[in-house]
């Protein structure tokens, strides 16, 4: 064998990963130039959160150098088999179905952290939850007295979301000056945030409800369920009832996006099978120096399920709903017209002002009431190296609403488009700010800190993969 020959170039199974022989590792300039730039970008903790911010600036660059972005985004896109026929706009196919994506990984994120994360243990998790539950009450009360009995007392669930997306970019502006039980605390708020805007969702915001297609995505939970009872273990099998489900609930009222939330919550947490069944099998069947198909394809088998699936699917989907789904959000939807004067009035109208003032100061006074509280309770404690500052500066990153702020906009004030462009230009407004002030905030608090004292043995968190969230 050659020294230049590929087997002896790649013999090494890491350098075959990480540089070989693939087209984007190539010397072409399309690879060179294009693919290993976006590869790297895409390592970068705060990736999804700048793409969102790339998207959200060119929806609002197109909304108003053109009347495209409407007639684009409501292009009517229709589905018929037979007699059966789905229509719907452009804008309500990423709301309705790509944003099942995202929810999906939303589930698999909530499940992994009842199962096998933070949530798992309700003391360690208490504070967070506990703080979570202020940071939703507070901002949904200051924006129901500030429209109350108005045209806009519908959107009371807008200021109640925390963006984990960009809360994870805008801590990773400040580095390790924020210490890491500070970090676990925010995420685990945003994503107890999380389930509470999907209980929102559900119960709140759900047009007429047919009972018949909602028993029948019902039906379709349950069979899944006793798909999972019988080891049923092919993926595609599982797809197939999804989509059943996903199109049940878009019949029922309930929001279809809902579907993604509950088969998420359904995916095992745990391994199928012990690792060690493929480790074995793995030494047993290399120790005659070769693979046939059929050994290949049960190796790939056995490792697929010494892994949970929750963290597969995790693993494999979040690309796609950070990099794809989010952004073709943001650019659906964040397309506001603006004006001087309509800014003036967006910002003004009480809609407006109840998102701004809900989520910059609504949510830092509701996060720091109420581990106040907990705290005097005796029900928990701050988070190491945490100081009553820091909690009010995470409190204030969590006012960062955006993507399901404005996903429940969109469910608040159907076919009242003033109202949702108000309410989008509140959210933008008051995310930005609620960033600034939160880096403010924590700067200051942080000021004597720098990353050496933080130390290098904190154990990172487990960043939620949702790219994103709720």
């Amino acid at each position: 064998m050659s020294p230049s020959s590929p087997q002896q170039k790649w013999r090494d199974p890491n350098e075959v990963w990480s540089r070989g022989p693939t087209w984007s590792r190539s010397e072409r300039p399309l690879a060179r130039l294009v693919a290993r730039p976006v590869q790297e970008f895409m390592r970068i903790e705060a990736a999804g959160s700048i793409l969102l911010l790339l998207a959200t600036v060119a929806a609002l660059v197109w909304a108003n150098a053109s009347h495209s972005y409407d007639t684009f985004w409501h292009t009517p896109i229709t589905i018929e088999i037979g007699s059966w026929t789905l229509s719907e706009s452009l804008q309500h196919w990423v709301n309705d179905a790509l944003m099942v994506i995202f929810f999906f990984v939303v589930g698999l994120e909530i499940k992994y952290e009842l199962v096998q994360g933070d949530l798992r243990d309700p003391r360690s998790a208490a504070l967070p939850m506990i703080a979570a539950v202020g940071g939703m009450l507070v901002p949904a009360g200051i924006y129901a007295a500030i429209n109350a009995g108005g045209d806009g007392s519908a959107g009371w669930g807008i200021p109640m979301a925390t963006d984990i997306a960009f809360a994870v970019g805008v801590l990773g502006v400040l580095g390790r000056r924020i210490p890491g039980p500070a970090r676990l605390f925010l995420l685990t708020l945003a994503v107890v945030d999380d389930i509470g805007a999907i209980l929102v969702i559900a119960v709140f915001y759900t047009s007429d409800l047919s009972l018949p297609a909602l028993a029948l995505a019902i039906a379709g939970l349950l069979v899944m369920v006793a798909m999972r009872v019988m080891r049923v273990w092919n993926r595609w099998a599982y797809v197939v009832v999804g989509v059943g489900v996903w199109l049940a609930l878009l019949s029922s009222g309930v929001h279809a996006t809902l579907a993604g939330v509950a088969i998420g919550l359904l995916t095992p947490a745990m391994p199928l099978l012990k690792e060690e069944v493929a480790r074995r099998y793995a030494v047993e069947t290399l120790r005659d120096d070769h693979l046939d198909p059929e050994e290949i394809a049960r190796l790939r088998f056995l490792l697929d399920g010494s892994v949970p699936t929750v963290e597969l699917l995790q693993s494999r989907l979040h690309p796609l709903s950070a990099y794809v789904v989010l952004p073709l959000f943001a650019l659906a939807n964040a397309g506001v017209a603006l004006s001087l004067d309509g800014l003036g009035k967006a910002l003004t109208s009480e809609v407006g002002l109840g998102i701004i003032v809900g989520l910059v100061v609504g949510k830092p006074l509701g996060i720091l009431l109420f581990t106040v509280l907990a705290v005097k309770l005796g029900v928990g404690r701050l988070p190491e190296g945490t100081t009553w500052p820091m909690v009010v500066g995470l409190g204030a990153v969590a006012g960062v609403g955006f993507t399901v702020s404005i996903f429940i906009a969109s469910l608040s004030f159907p076919g009242a488009v003033l109202l949702t462009d108000a309410a989008k230009v509140g959210i933008i407004a008051a995310s930005v700010l609620a960033a600034l002030v939160g880096v403010i905030v924590l700067l200051v608090a942080t000021r004597h800190v720098t990353p050496e004292d933080q130390g290098d043995d904190l154990p990172e968190p487990q960043v939620p993969n949702a790219g994103a969230t709720a």
